[in-house]
């Protein structure tokens, strides 16, 4: 210790060099007097606290500063007791230069002055309510500090740690002793330190602060699981505005990550389910639907899929199960198409593929479960390994997770569908479990009742070609071409039916029908409408009482029908013919010299309908004449307007000359190029021809 004290102006200058930088933000007043208390040091704080210039108070006792209103005792009181060689501190109100009091913290203590020979005292003064405001920031500093649920970090300019709270301290799992002058990466290093350093470089550079920054990894606090915070980083400046540092506050959302993550992966399967509602069997399609499984799956739920259907169900068989000996399956969808390593291993579309009873396949086809591999390794593939080497190069290509479907349908197993996950989604689930299993069921529902209808449908083309007639023999002078065309496969099959009959004198009739509606129940009611014509024609009954005849028919079905119906009755050999129509489109004419027209007779309504009286239009056609009978489906089309069809059927009809084959396939070439939307019937007839010949369909 030195022998003695340094001078007062020493003392003074670096008492207020310190007092300067209290706290960085109040303004104190540095003022030493003599024992006797007059003033020997005033510095540049002091005259910006109370307005006076150094030579105007230099010498004058220091109660002359108090206000002239206030009690001075105190002041005089707290100077004695300083310069008695105790510190003090206590409040006064000084008197401003400018005339208006001005409430005062004041710290006190004696100083030795060896050059006056006496105790000195040092006295320190700052604004009262600016003091009382900092010590109030400080406090709630401390407080929000030490016992704030949010970890607060302190760190300088070079990001290492200054100081952290006790929240900080748990959620990292590490005293604070830990962190103190290391940086976050040598604290942490598996946490995303990197991307939060850059942002806290970006602060210090900038001053904007940032906010929601995402800190991601694990702490000694828990080291077995991820974790997830929100960071924030703000910059500490020094009154000059030179940062000095970042503050750092942390908020644990692992918790509300987590319901964010499921709630929005619940989200994604709602929207996959009402896709899959809107797209799933609307079709009628085996192979559509199992392909329209595929591509929905790719890539919201998996990276790859294939669905395989029983091969008898493929070829048009009942299901049945035949699993004792193992399983065949036809692969009828798969997505990605091209473009996958996965895809490239498995089988193509179309593909019949075998496996044994022990094969994954087989198993979860026989207990109608789902087989699911959560982790795909080199021991969960070794099972499979006696029977295909696929598992082992599909690990190959990244496939680390497989679930494996059965498509049920009303108890009855159609075939499977298998997901496959690459990507780093995490492993199939329980919940994914059973999103694939609402998908599967839909696509199974959807392909049995494919299954359903294909059945229906080539039940239905038996019937309706059954019912046609096999041969048909017109009398001499007419000769006749027909076809019929089922509706596509998309399509049910409707009631069209034609027929040819001969009368007495030579005569025929040439009908043509369509029951409304479709389906086994249309064509079997116009089996019973074609036999009933049959009946009724040979004993050459009149057109409108036939077909009232054809009305009561329907009359005693069990459910009403309705059934469009025209029947012309022609005469070879005058060239004469009765027209009668229910509701029908009208017949097309085209004689020798080019003429074509549509016959102008009454519509009608369609039998079934009752309480109507048919009327009956005769004609005469000239020798060689081509009368041209059909249904609706040949001249319907989406999109376009009734009469523009009729007019291009009429069109087509002016070269009429050429044989009736021709004819025939000439109008269903140009009129429906594509696949029928509904049944075609079509009689063609050439009226006083010399050479009368039947044209089988």
């Amino acid at each position: 210790m030195p022998d003695e004290m340094p001078p007062l102006a020493d003392l003074v200058s670096g008492a207020a060099q310190d007092a300067g930088g209290w706290m960085g933000a109040l303004r104190v007043a540095l003022v030493a007097t003599s024992g006797d208390g007059h003033i020997v040091r005033w510095n540049h704080g002091a005259q910006e606290l109370l307005g006076y210039a150094p030579p105007q108070v230099l010498g004058r006792h220091i109660a002359d500063l108090l206000h002239p209103g206030a009690d001075r005792s105190l002041g005089r009181s707290l100077w004695e007791t300083a310069a008695t060689g105790r510190g003090v501190m206590g409040t006064v109100t000084a008197w401003h230069r400018d005339g208006h009091p001005l409430e005062l913290e004041i710290w006190a203590c004696p100083v030795p002055d060896r050059r006056h020979g006496a105790s000195a005292v040092l006295v320190f003064a700052a604004d009262a309510h600016a003091a009382r405001r900092i010590r109030g920031s400080s406090a709630v500093w401390d407080g929000l500090f030490a016992r704030s649920p949010v970890g607060i970090g302190v760190l300088d300019t070079q990001l290492r740690f200054l100081q952290v709270n006790p929240a900080l301290e748990a959620m990292n799992g590490l005293a604070e002793s830990a962190h103190v002058g290391r940086r976050l990466a040598e604290v942490l290093p598996e946490v995303n330190a990197g991307e939060m350093e850059a942002a806290m470089h970006q602060v210090l550079e900038t001053g904007e602060p940032v906010l929601d920054r995402r800190r991601t990894g694990r702490t000694p606090a828990d080291p077995e699981h991820d974790r997830v915070w929100s960071c924030s980083y703000v910059r500490v400046q020094d009154p000059g505005g030179r940062p000095i540092g970042v503050i750092a506050s942390l908020l644990d959302i692992t918790a509300q990550q987590r319901d964010h993550t499921e709630a929005e992966a619940g989200r994604r399967r709602l929207a996959l389910l009402s896709e899959a509602s809107s797209r799933l069997g609307a079709s009628l399609d085996l192979e559509r639907t199992a392909q329209e499984l595929a591509d929905l799956a790719v890539p919201h739920f998996a990276d790859a899929v294939t669905v395989d259907v029983l091969d008898t169900l493929a070829r048009g068989d009942e299901p049945g199960m035949g699993l004792t000996g193992g399983t065949a399956l036809r692969r009828l969808g798969k997505a990605p198409l091209t473009g996958s390593d996965v895809t490239r291993i498995l089988a193509p579309l179309g593909r019949t593929l075998s496996f044994p009873v022990a094969a994954p396949y087989t198993q979860a086809l026989a207990t109608r479960q789902p087989y699911l591999v959560a982790r795909l390794d080199a021991e969960a593939v070794a099972p499979a390994a006696r029977h295909t080497s696929k598992p082992a190069q599909l690990l190959e290509t990244g496939v680390h997770s497989f679930l494996m479907m059965p498509l049920v349908a009303r108890e009855t197993v159609l075939g499977v569908a298998t997901f496959y996950r690459t990507r780093p989604v995490g492993p199939f689930g329980s919940d994914d479990v059973t999103l694939a299993g609402e998908l599967t069921a839909r696509t199974a529902i959807s392909i049995d009742n494919a299954r359903l209808y294909l059945h229906e449908h080539e039940t239905a083309v038996v019937l309706q070609r059954s019912m046609l007639p096999q041969h048909v023999t017109p009398p001499p002078g007419i000769e006749i071409a027909h076809r019929y065309l089922p509706a596509s496969d998309v399509n049910e099959v409707g009631g069209d039916w034609y027929d040819v009959l001969p009368l007495t004198g030579g005569r025929a009739a040439l009908i043509i029908g369509d029951v409304m509606g479709h389906g086994i129940a249309a064509a079997a009611v116009m089996g019973r409408l074609s036999a009933t014509v049959r009946a009724l024609a040979r004993l050459d009954m009149p057109p409108a009482a036939l077909l009232h005849q054809l009305e009561a028919t329907l009359a005693d079905l069990a459910e009403p029908m309705l059934a469009t119906f025209l029947y012309v009755v022609c005469d070879p050999a005058s060239g004469n013919c009765t027209v009668t129509r229910a509701g029908h489109p009208p017949p097309a004419v085209a004689e020798p010299d080019g003429t074509v027209r549509l016959v102008a007779t009454p519509p009608g309504v369609p039998l079934g309908v009752g309480g109507i009286t048919f009327t009956t239009t005769e004609i005469t056609l000239p020798p060689g004449s081509v009368l041209v009978l059909y249904t609706d489906g040949l001249i319907e089309a989406r999109s376009s307007d009734i009469d523009d069809r009729l007019r291009e059927l009429t069109g087509l009809l002016t070269e009429s000359q050429q044989p009736l084959d021709q004819l025939c396939d000439s109008l269903i070439t140009h009129l429906v190029p594509a696949s029928a939307d509904d049944d075609i019937a079509l009689l063609v007839a050439r009226i006083g021809a010399n050479t009368p010949s039947s044209k089988p369909s």
